[in-house]
């Protein structure tokens, strides 16, 4: 049950350099408490220890970031990617292929505007996934809403995964959106639909190992989740039939430091058969990087 000894690692969740003054600007109407107005995160209370990261316009964003994953022997990881080639995370992308690959971050409210978006991510700015904020989007969107539906419809076409926050957020914002409950009728009406949901799930951890039980194309990341808080019931169910399902995802440099969670890492108690697939192999076979 120990992680191997040099461990190959793909992180489903490295993120652009923090706005960590601006954040709430981002947020906009959904930031309505006077405390969160002080955090230097959007869930400020939970995160304390925030990773240092430059600015953008310091240094070139891909290779700093590719010098955090060799100092931890990462294999490559997952960026936001934008639809021009002036983002930050379009760029380092196209600098290094094979390490960073893209993901974009949808917009429901946007429509089809952002649907055709998203085509241009994936055929022009290397993004091999899509991603959903849930809670956070403007004016906000359930998991099962209608907005979404286009979403999931253009990701199979695409034969791309869905990276989709479950579970209630950290930020001060209504959880209704992320209800896992939510799931089970996308996964009825999209059974091609492969979806990873985000950030831990809680407090449906029970609910969401049934509905991977269920559902062939649900899948879970623990991101945003320090080594030592992942879920029992998660590990339980990777160690028993959801081998398959579970794969890791960080959360740097947003909330956690690599220092921290690979300091972690070795306690939590996987199986032999369980480190390879979470740590790599589970993620190359969502995302469509391997021959097989």
């Amino acid at each position: 049950m120990a992680i191997p000894a040099n461990p190959r690692t793909f992180d489903t969740m490295l993120g652009l350099p923090s706005k960590r003054d601006s954040w709430q600007k981002d947020f906009g109407s959904l930031v309505r408490d006077e405390g969160s107005s002080e955090f230097k995160h959007p869930a400020g209370y939970m995160f304390k220890d925030l990773p240092e990261a430059p600015a953008a316009e310091e240094v070139d964003y891909g290779d700093w970031m590719v010098a955090q994953l060799d100092a931890f022997e990462i294999e490559a990881g997952l960026l936001p990617v934008g639809v021009d080639v002036d983002h930050v995370g379009s760029r380092a992308v196209a600098r290094h292929p094979g390490r960073l690959f893209g993901s974009y971050t949808i917009d429901p409210n946007q429509g089809m505007h952002d649907v055709r978006r998203l085509e241009r991510a994936v055929r022009e700015h290397g993004a091999i996934a899509a991603a959903c904020f849930p809670c956070g989007t403007q004016p906000q969107v359930g998991i099962d809403g209608a907005l979404m539906y286009p979403f999931y419809a253009k990701c199979v076409e695409l034969g791309i995964p869905m990276f989709i926050n479950a579970g209630v957020p950290g930020p001060r914002f209504p959880m209704w959106p992320q209800e896992v409950a939510r799931l089970d009728i996308v996964c009825y009406d999209f059974p091609e639909l492969v979806l990873v949901t985000r950030h831990g799930g809680e407090p449906w951890c029970d609910l969401l190992v049934k509905l991977m039980l269920k559902w062939p194309g649900l899948h879970y990341s623990p991101s945003a989740f320090a080594p030592k808080h992942y879920p029992h019931e998660i590990i339980d169910y990777a160690n028993s039939r959801g081998a398959d399902k579970v794969m890791y995802a960080g959360y740097f440099p947003s909330g956690l430091t690599l220092q921290r969670i690979f300091s972690e890492m070795p306690a939590v108690p996987f199986r032999d058969h369980v480190w390879p697939k979470f740590l790599r192999d589970n993620a190359r076979r969502v995302l469509k990087l391997d021959p097989s």
